[in-house]
């Protein structure tokens, strides 16, 4: 088998999972619609974007329809910025203003349009054969490799802020959902400085490298759309998103500092910390899987902005950590118990409120300094 003919398998079978995929993201039942259709539409815009080698068998040469499929990778980032968007914020909802992540596309597609696009066959074929002279196509290339900085760049600092902001007000499972999100944006960022490594030798003397290259990315992706799949299938219901109002608690002091209203360690603060810490014990609302700052404020009548500070500024922990010393305390009792000697690991884990392994596993030997197992057997 030659290698054009293993391209084309290739890129047959990745076109294939990332549009089945797609698919069956825009169709699920599901609370999460808006997240799902921008991942169906970044998935789409991948899959259009490496079927060069199928394109290559009904295409004799320079197209407007090879060009306009080129140009809409200028389109992949920008909708997977605002799936990120929609899968960390509760409250993200499409508007007229994301229509501005369009521009580069745009701008792209008016750039080529008098020695493209309203040309005769043979110029556009010359077009492309003088590309390393062609000041459009040089601009379409610096303008892809700044656009792809830029959004990773951005994705990456939108995470870190959602995951700390998760960290200060729930503790439920979903903290997995900025893990696959930093996982994905990890490997789209290698993927694209590949990418952009591929475009550098295209408009140099060695125009081969950058086709073997193309080939190194093409097997990449088949295996990065099969771990999507994976994903999606082994975890439909990953995501529980935070409101975009909630604000960090370093900005939250650095307002009351400015505002003359801030004051460290106050004898109100002892008294608050007391009634969190008796509700704690006495109601154990750790139990609850999927608890909130929120919800805590409203059982003890403390308002949420004061409780966020008192909990991560106060006690220096996120309230995901906060809570989960309260469970880790309760899988220690259970484990100590003789009359529940017969209940397995995961059976505790589920009791005291954790849902999950990895992260129980992870929460008791941070605390303990020995895994739930090795904590019983040394008792």
């Amino acid at each position: 088998m030659d290698i054009d003919n293993l391209l084309i398998i290739v890129t047959t079978i990745s076109l294939f999972i990332s549009l089945l995929l797609a698919f069956f993201l825009v169709t699920i039942k599901t609370k999460h619609k808006v997240s799902n259709l921008l991942f169906a539409v970044f998935l789409t815009l991948t899959a259009i974007d490496v079927s060069d080698p199928l394109f290559s068998l009904v295409s004799d040469g320079p197209s407007n329809m090879a060009m306009l499929r080129n140009s809409l990778a200028f389109l992949q980032l920008p909708v997977f910025y605002l799936y990120v968007l929609s899968v960390c914020y509760s409250d993200f909802r499409l508007q007229p203003k994301h229509l501005l992540h369009a521009l580069p596309f745009l701008v792209v597609n008016l750039m080529v349009l008098p020695r493209f696009y309203m040309v005769d066959a043979a110029s556009k074929i010359d077009f492309i054969m003088n590309r390393q002279t062609r000041v459009e196509l040089q601009f379409t290339h610096i303008l892809f490799h700044f656009q792809v900085i830029l959004y990773c760049i951005t994705v990456f600092m939108l995470l870190r802020k959602a995951k700390k902001l998760y960290l200060e007000n729930y503790a439920g499972k979903s903290i997995q959902s900025y893990n696959w999100l930093f996982q994905i944006a990890v490997v789209l960022t290698v993927l694209y400085l590949i990418t952009l490594f591929k475009n550098i030798f295209k408009f140099s003397d060695y125009p081969n490298i950058s086709e073997y290259i193309k080939i190194a990315i093409l097997l990449l992706q088949l295996f990065i759309v099969c771990w999507y799949l994976f994903k999606a299938l082994y975890n439909p219901g990953l995501f529980q998103n935070v409101d975009s109002k909630l604000k960090l608690v370093a900005d939250i002091i650095s307002e009351e500092k400015n505002s003359g209203h801030f004051a460290e360690n106050t004898k109100e603060d002892t008294k608050e910390l007391s009634k969190l810490r008796h509700y704690m014990t006495a109601e154990k609302p750790f139990l609850n899987p999927s608890l909130t700052i929120l919800e805590v404020s409203n059982a003890i009548q403390i308002p949420v902005r004061d409780l966020s500070v008192l909990i991560n500024h106060t006690l220096g922990q996120h309230f995901y950590d906060f809570v989960n010393i309260y469970r880790i305390e309760s899988a220690m009792q259970i484990l100590k118990d003789p009359a529940k000697n017969k209940l397995t690991v995961l059976e505790i884990l589920y009791e005291v409120g954790f849902n999950s392994k990895s992260s129980f596993n992870t929460a008791f030997k941070k605390h303990t300094g020995n895994t739930p197992t090795a904590y019983r057997k040394v008792l």
